[in-house]
């Protein structure tokens, strides 16, 4: 075992220990970064973006960026990426006005430095904080169908964090916000409430304008699909159902990171639906261990490495998911749903709980695994957009469109 493995071990034993190396990272970096500061001011039309923590370029900051990048209201505004691995963004880099740089490098810290503005969609560094003129937009990475922050209620369902330390890693994202983006009052009310934003004063960060992120579910072509088709390699004259999954707070592995079971038997899959239907499976960001699908090939194909979700939605003719906010995303499509919830009274009672009541779910929820097969077949022989989903919709994605993206940049780059 590494050094920083045993480190871990350790940490997740001993959350004592656990603070107080998370006390002393923080206490460098913030004088570091203090220091970058005082050296570097605030450059006015320089954004600074990033998203999942460097890990792909996607999402909601994806989407603001190319509306800044190509509006001529922003023709004199420069950008910054950051990537844990930029060599796989070389084409980026190539733009103009754009700049790659590493992930946690010391011109990543330089950058959040100087930028005026600050996109993100998941946490940053906690040593990384705000001059006052500078603007943090986070654009967070979904609606919420399982309880974050201040909301968690479950004990001992996280293997890093106690409820006290997840709290007081959402007041330090919060305090940090100038933006804040919903897509829904449902929303809104959630990230109020789970990053405690009345603590900090910061009931009013909220922007209230659709997901960016979703622009494309309503600007696709029939040429784009045909497209991503090719390049994914999928065989003509079958459906396709795409499985993303979420991660489970309470597995994680030392060393390694929080890890999946896929709890699923493919080759049962394969046996029933194997003639009508191929599988994309796309694993959480987060989840750390690969899957070796070799004896499935034609029909597993492992997405998870593939950067933009939403190529992968437009080509899929059903979404089976558990607990990942994705079906909120996909519901703009109006196709059917599987929710596939093995461990469902585990993760309820034990490790999130949930901010809706399952039965507004536009599609069936499965318990047992011998169901799965058979309900995917009903959900893709028949009409699925019916009152419910409908209601479903009209709750949650109603501001969605295809120029979210604009909205969001007419208000917050002013």
């Amino acid at each position: 075992m590494s050094l920083k493995a045993k480190v871990i071990a350790v940490a997740k034993k001993n959350p004592w220990f656990r603070e107080f190396c998370r006390g002393a990272v923080h206490i460098a970096g913030t004088a570091g970064y203090f220091f970058l500061k005082i050296f570097h001011p605030v450059d006015k039309k320089l954004v600074v973006f990033a998203s999942f923590q460097g890990r792909s370029y996607a999402c909601s900051p994806r989407r603001i960026y190319e509306v800044l990048r190509d509006g001529e209201q922003y023709r004199d505004y420069r950008f910054i990426w950051a990537f844990d691995k930029p060599e796989r963004h070389a084409e980026l880099a190539r733009e103009p006005r754009t700049q790659v740089v590493r992930y946690g490098s010391l011109s990543y810290y330089r950058a959040y430095a100087r930028a005026g503005y600050w996109v993100s969609n998941s946490r940053l560094p906690e040593h990384i904080f705000p001059k006052k003129s500078q603007v943090y937009l986070q654009t967070w990475h979904g609606t919420p169908l399982k309880r974050l922050g201040y909301d968690i209620e479950a004990a001992g369902g996280n293997a890093m964090n106690s409820i006290a330390e997840i709290r007081k890693k959402y007041d330090q994202d919060s305090w940090r916000y100038t933006y804040l983006l919903s897509p829904s009052r449902f929303c809104s009310e959630k990230l109020t409430s789970a990053f405690h934003l009345k603590k900090f004063g910061k009931e009013n960060c909220i922007v209230e304008k659709g997901y960016p992120r979703n622009d494309f579910l309503f600007r696709f072509t029939p040429e784009d699909v045909a497209r991503i088709r090719r390049e994914l390699g999928l065989p003509e004259g079958k459906k396709v159902v795409l499985y993303a999954p979420t991660f489970r707070d309470n597995r994680h592995t030392a060393g390694l990171g929080y890890t999946y079971d896929l709890g699923l038997d493919f080759d049962r899959l394969r046996e029933e639906l194997g003639e009508e239907c191929v599988i994309l499976f796309r694993a959480h960001y987060l989840v750390a261990n690969s899957f070796d699908f070799s004896r499935y090939k034609g029909f597993v194909f492992d997405v998870s490495g593939y950067d933009n979700i939403n190529d992968l939605y437009v080509v899929s003719d059903l979404l089976m998911t558990d607990y990942s906010s994705v079906f909120f995303d996909y519901a703009n499509l109006k196709r059917p749903m599987v929710f596939y919830m093995y461990d469902l009274a585990e993760y309820q009672h034990e490790i999130r709980d949930f901010y809706l009541n399952l039965e507004e779910l536009p599609g069936e929820i499965v318990t047992e695994e011998k169901r799965l097969a058979g309900a995917i077949r009903e959900a893709l022989s028949g009409s699925c957009y019916n009152e419910k989903y409908q209601a479903f919709h009209d709750k949650f994605n109603y501001l969605d469109g295809p120029d979210c993206g604009e909205q969001v940049a007419e208000y917050c780059f002013k």
